[in-house]
């Protein structure tokens, strides 16, 4: 009969531990944290959890100190690390090397952090945004040519106030959809011909509006000449892209209607505009008519019969002049009416090419200015040179360097003989060293003074 072969309990944990070690590579694993706990030497340790399963995990601290958040229990994370066997209780670990937040968790972080750095620029402030055409001729959209927001927007402008748009066909989900959105407002900026931008896509979740989170194209909303509109998702959605955009619309639906004035709004104006005239034109012709018939009166009652007849019938042709004069009035009051829309517009593009004059000179400024602060910054360096040099003459080492002694008891400096006694001890410090010294005669100078012995 074979004999057994008998394995003792560390011999078997033993060889689990080599088989593992060796066999299985540093891998991923997704959990949530439970029993999370940071000791005082900086070691983190937990455990990972799932519905079936609990896995202890060791983040030592030469890892953990490359964290960019606080782990917390509860919080599903995903850990990078090695397994490993602990002989003594058989159990085994992960040990840790890095760790994310795991899903939506990591994207609100990167968010988050995304969001503060370029806040610490001032890609935010109010000040850098730039007004909106109040009467825009042409629109150009950045969107899916095939989604539903455009669609909304288009229907929209058409029924509020028609206006000439431009759509560039862009990616709104996905890695690969920034570039695409860059590319869009980079070519309007190109082309410069609309008056506004209308960055925009439907609702959807977290993951699929992240792409909106684009540091790039951010910046790239920030740079743009002219107007940006970010309008994506819902009204509980924010992006990267709305914080910085020089308008950011709850939805494409609401984006619509702030890009555009109301047609009948306009129309309204336009009417009241005209009524207002109509009524200055005929009260001055009702005043005209008046002085006409007292000027008739008074020739009737002066002239012979032929003299008035001559009178009236010049009256009345003054009177035919004037009907005419209101009827053509009315004429131009109309033709003037229907040109409305296309002054305003005339005196927006005004009105944007005096904001680029006074860019360009904000530009110029811009680069002048460092230039003037280095000669400033020069000036005060040259000051503080100075400054040293001063205070290098009177300091108590020059003072030494001169021949003078600095007498001290201890750390006191005497400075009076009224403090020395005779008998006592003193130090003498000179430039290159002091000497220990005893009082054996004081020599008060007196106020005249003449010095006499003590």
């Amino acid at each position: 009969m074979d004999e057994l072969i008998v394995f003792s309990v560390s011999e078997v944990t033993a060889h689990l531990k080599q088989v593992i070690e060796a066999q299985i590579e540093p891998l991923y694993v997704r959990g949530e944290i439970s029993n999370y706990t940071r000791h005082p030497s900086g070691h983190i340790y937990f455990s990972l959890k799932d519905a079936n399963a609990n896995l202890r995990c060791t983040f030592f601290r030469n890892s953990n100190i490359y964290l960019d958040f606080e782990p917390e229990e509860g919080m599903e994370v995903i850990c990078f690390g090695k397994l490993t066997i602990y002989e003594k209780g058989s159990t085994y670990n992960l040990n840790v090397y890095s760790m994310q937040l795991a899903g939506r968790g990591n994207l609100a972080r990167l968010f988050e952090l995304l969001k503060k750095k370029l806040q610490a620029e001032d890609l935010f402030e109010e000040s850098h945004k730039k007004p909106l055409p109040k009467y825009p001729r042409r629109i150009g959209i950045v969107t899916s040519p095939v989604g539903a927001a455009l669609q909304d927007i288009l229907n929209i402008l058409k029924r509020r106030y028609p206006v000439e748009v431009i759509v560039f066909p862009a990616l709104v989900q996905g890695e690969d959809a920034p570039p695409t959105l860059i590319q869009g407002i980079r070519y309007f900026n190109e082309i410069d011909n609309v008056d506004v931008i209308i960055l925009t896509r439907g609702g959807g979740s977290q993951e699929d509006l992240f792409c909106f989170n684009d540091e790039q194209l951010a910046r790239t909303i920030y740079d743009s000449k002219i107007p940006v509109i970010s309008a994506v998702g819902h009204e509980i959605d924010f992006t990267i892209a709305d914080f910085v955009a020089d308008l950011r619309a709850p939805t494409p639906s609401a984006a619509a209607e702030l890009v555009v004035p109301n047609r009948s709004d306009v129309i309204n104006y336009l009417n009241a505009l005209e009524e207002r005239l109509t009524n200055s034109i005929k009260s001055k012709i009702y005043i005209l008519r008046n002085q006409i018939n007292e000027l008739q009166l008074h020739l009737t009652a002066l002239h012979p019969r032929a003299i008035w007849q001559s009178y009236k019938k010049r009256i009345d042709q003054a009177s035919i002049e004037f009907l005419n004069l209101a009827s053509n009035m009315q004429q131009q009051l109309h033709r003037y009416s229907n040109k409305q829309v296309e002054a305003l517009h005339t005196m927006q593009y005004l009105l944007q090419s005096k904001l680029h004059q006074y860019q360009q000179n904000l530009d110029e400024l811009t680069l002048t200015l460092p230039s003037e602060m280095a000669k400033k910054f020069k000036e005060t360096e040259n000051r503080i040179s100075m400054l040293e040099l001063q205070l290098e003459n009177i300091s108590p080492k020059h003072m030494l360097n001169k021949g003078y002694a600095l007498v001290q008891r201890g750390e006191h400096i005497i400075t009076s003989v009224k403090e020395l006694t005779l008998e006592e001890e003193i130090s003498l410090r000179m430039k290159d060293g002091s000497a220990d010294v005893k009082v054996q005669d004081i020599y008060p100078e007196p106020e005249n003074g003449n010095s006499t012995a003590d």
